[in-house]
């Protein structure tokens, strides 16, 4: 186990990606939340990250934290600990491997071939099981490796999330001609209650976000937590860090009125997807959220020949934007043999729920559907 992402060499840690290009999986995304402070032990994030290594050489690795808390993780298990709780066990610390606070799907179990991500699999439940924690989970790996950590002794959790396919739209218009009339109604006058409003916007990309872009964005950032009355997770110098580690990956939406900033998105890209990330406004505009969050995403999506745009946890309302239900997947072990099969349980209910509400949403698409 590794106490934090630079005991890990980049270059083999990037190798064992095999030329994935998600930038959250990233030994530069990883370490910037570590220098930057935004994931340490004093926020309940402790790194242990996991590395096997065959002669002298790493060949499986995955994120993992030692957890004092449920937050930033976006796959809940906050009743699995209340449970616990009211039995007078502690179901604290826990095993996380997970990108902190980012609920997008991708590789957890990094590796160079088959046989050495069947064996971090099996280590990593391996290690939970000798480290006396209540339990391990791994959120949104891809479907092969929650495959290999069910075989391991993982229980399966399902999820739904809203994505935007790319149909190959030259334009906006084109996109909207799509929908069904109502549908499309709808969104037409919601762009248009921002445009009144004397709203235009600034798409950033890299480099070209400056200093004071930075600035604005993270006051915003910070603003939205503010109105929940919550505590940002991430920091002016994680960001800071983002611009200059990893500029090929960032877009920043800036909406302006009368020559002033009001409010900002924040975009991560790879070669084929889009991630809505971070949202603030410091001026109150009708609809101005899913024209800066949705609308704008989808332009530049458009613009850039990006196949998928995927909108984060939750958010049905995504779908009235032309987002499509998608199932996620996490993997769970519980050390407690009574609350393992209590949880086993509930999961199989829960999945049997989660397939129905699958088939629900597919049967409401705003798009027209073909004769």
């Amino acid at each position: 186990m590794c106490g934090a992402i630079t005991e890990i060499d980049p270059g083999q840690w990037e190798a064992l990606r095999h030329g994935d290009t998600q930038p959250f999986l990233s030994h530069a995304w990883l370490s910037l939340l570590e220098t930057s402070g935004c994931v340490s032990e004093e926020t309940g994030w402790r790194p242990l990250h996991l590395a096997l290594e065959r002669n002298h050489r790493l060949v499986a690795a995955a994120p993992l934290y030692l957890k004092g808390h449920s937050y930033g993780e976006y796959v809940f298990d906050w009743a699995w600990a209340d449970a616990y709780r009211r039995h007078g066990l502690d179901y604290y610390p826990k095993l996380l491997s997970a990108i902190p606070f980012t609920p997008v799907p991708g590789m957890r179990l990094l590796a160079a071939d088959a046989l050495a991500r069947e064996a971090l699999a099996q280590a990593l439940i391996g290690l939970a099981r000798d480290s006396g924690v209540s339990s391990l989970h791994v959120l949104f790996p891809d479907p092969e490796e929650a495959r290999l950590l069910e075989s391991a002794g993982a229980m399966i959790r399902r999820g739904v999330q809203f994505h935007w396919q790319n149909e190959g739209w030259p334009d906006f218009e084109a996109f909207l001609a799509s929908f069904t009339q109502p549908k499309r109604k709808k969104i037409r006058a919601e762009r248009r209650k921002v445009a009144e409003s004397g709203v235009s916007f600034r798409r950033l990309s890299g480099r070209d976000i400056s200093e004071s872009d930075w600035a604005f964005f993270c006051r915003c950032y910070d603003n939205t937590y503010a109105e929940h009355h919550s505590t940002p997770y991430l920091n002016r110098e994680f960001f800071t860090g983002l611009g200059e580690r990893l500029p090929d990956s960032v877009v920043m939406v800036i909406a302006e009125r009368a020559g002033r900033p009001i409010a900002a998105s924040l975009l991560m890209r790879d070669s084929q997807r889009m991630y809505g990330r971070y949202w603030g406004a410091i001026e109150t505009v009708p609809c101005l959220h899913f024209e800066t969050c949705y609308y704008q995403a989808i332009e530049a999506a458009i613009d850039m020949g990006i196949q998928v745009i995927e909108g984060g946890a939750q958010g049905e309302h995504k779908m009235a934007r032309g987002f499509s239900p998608q199932p996620t997947v996490s993997a769970h072990w519980l050390a407690e043999p009574a609350f393992a099969d209590a949880v086993q349980r509930f999961l199989e209910r829960e999945g049997n729920a989660v397939s129905g509400y699958l088939d629900e949403l597919n049967d409401r698409t705003p798009f027209k559907t073909s004769v």
